[in-house]
């Protein structure tokens, strides 16, 4: 185990603290890669040896001092490679430890028995056609020819699909690498029933994402809907965006359809995860001309509202729901 991912359980809208977590995570090794707004994968090969620990005791020496130093508990995965770290950091309940040994042995183990979908990069209509042809756990998929994923998913998806099904993880963890996503995470302090309650944490991540998306300049093409269970259980949709866009409206009501396709009836949510993903730089990103005044006017009050925001804080300016 040489890789470790770990999510810092920052509040929501108070992820001003990452850079201080970052660096406690640098005391240990220079290789590390921010994973916004709460989170950081970090390469530990090489530090084993220089403090005289394996990896789950520095894991644990990690999570002591965030705790110690800055007040935040953490959950962390670690494993061989940055692919098998993160599911196993999807594993780990808040405040624990997940480790997935050496070895393509124990990789395997740990990973047969998971869902197809919690794969990386296997949405929802890949995961649909491996299920229907009775491929629904990584297991299932791994033991497959390969020619047969294959011909279900492509050539070149099906051999990236069968190599992260046996273990393989030819990713890399790449310092201050510039994120090529956003989350903005919404938990619920009890299990919540309410759909009005939804739509308005929905709301405010994607106020937040729109704020932070104008900050750094970059727009979105896609966004992702991850909704957490009271099972512990999710479920994850995903839409490309009509064109890219850090107008906070347009997010918004791209997040409410994704909800609504959901068709939730009762459901215990424990929390809402809203990701923009596909960003690019805001000046290399066209949008299509209107000619409703609306539009322009809600767009000017837009960049007045981020300038409030910057000199008050970001609860200077908010909308009328959420500050109810």
């Amino acid at each position: 185990m040489t890789i470790l991912c770990v999510r810092f359980q920052l509040a929501p809208m108070y992820e001003a603290a990452l850079p201080g977590l970052l660096g406690l995570l640098e005391e240990f090794t220079p290789v590390v890669e921010a994973l916004p707004p709460d989170g950081a994968l970090a390469d530990l090969r090489g530090a084993g040896r220089y403090f005289g620990r394996d990896t789950a005791e520095l894991a644990t020496v990690i999570r002591v001092r965030a705790l110690a130093h800055h007040g935040v508990d953490c959950a962390i995965g670690a494993g061989p490679g940055p692919m098998l770290a993160r599911m196993a950091l999807r594993e780990a309940a808040p405040g624990t430890i997940r480790l997935v040994p050496e070895g393509r042995t124990a990789a395997a183990e740990f990973l047969a028995g998971l869902p197809v979908g919690a794969l990386p990069r296997v949405g929802a209509v890949t995961a649909r056609t491996l299920c229907e042809y009775g491929l629904d756990t990584v297991g299932k998929v791994a033991a497959a020819p390969l020619s047969t994923v294959q011909r279900l998913v492509g050539a070149r998806a099906g051999r990236e699909l069968h190599e992260k099904a046996n273990g393989v993880d030819r990713g890399r963890v790449v310092p201050n690498g510039v994120s090529r996503s956003l989350v903005a995470e919404r938990p619920f302090t009890r299990d919540e029933l309410d759909p009005d309650r939804h739509r308005r944490a929905l709301l405010s991540a994607a106020e937040e994402l729109g704020s932070r998306l104008r900050n750094v300049g970059r727009v979105c093409g896609a966004l992702t809907l991850t909704t957490r269970y009271a099972d512990r259980s999710s479920t994850t949709r995903s839409r490309t965006l009509a064109e890219p866009t850090a107008h906070s409206a347009a997010l918004t009501t791209e997040a409410y359809r994704l909800y609504e396709a959901l068709g939730l009836q009762r459901a215990r949510v424990r929390a809402l995860v809203l990701r923009a993903e596909g960003l690019t730089p805001a000046e290399q990103a066209s949008r299509q001309l209107t000619f409703d005044p609306v539009d322009d006017k809600v767009r000017r009050i837009e960049e007045v509202a981020d300038r409030a925001r910057a000199r008050f804080g970001p609860r200077a300016v908010m909308p009328g729901t959420l500050a109810a």
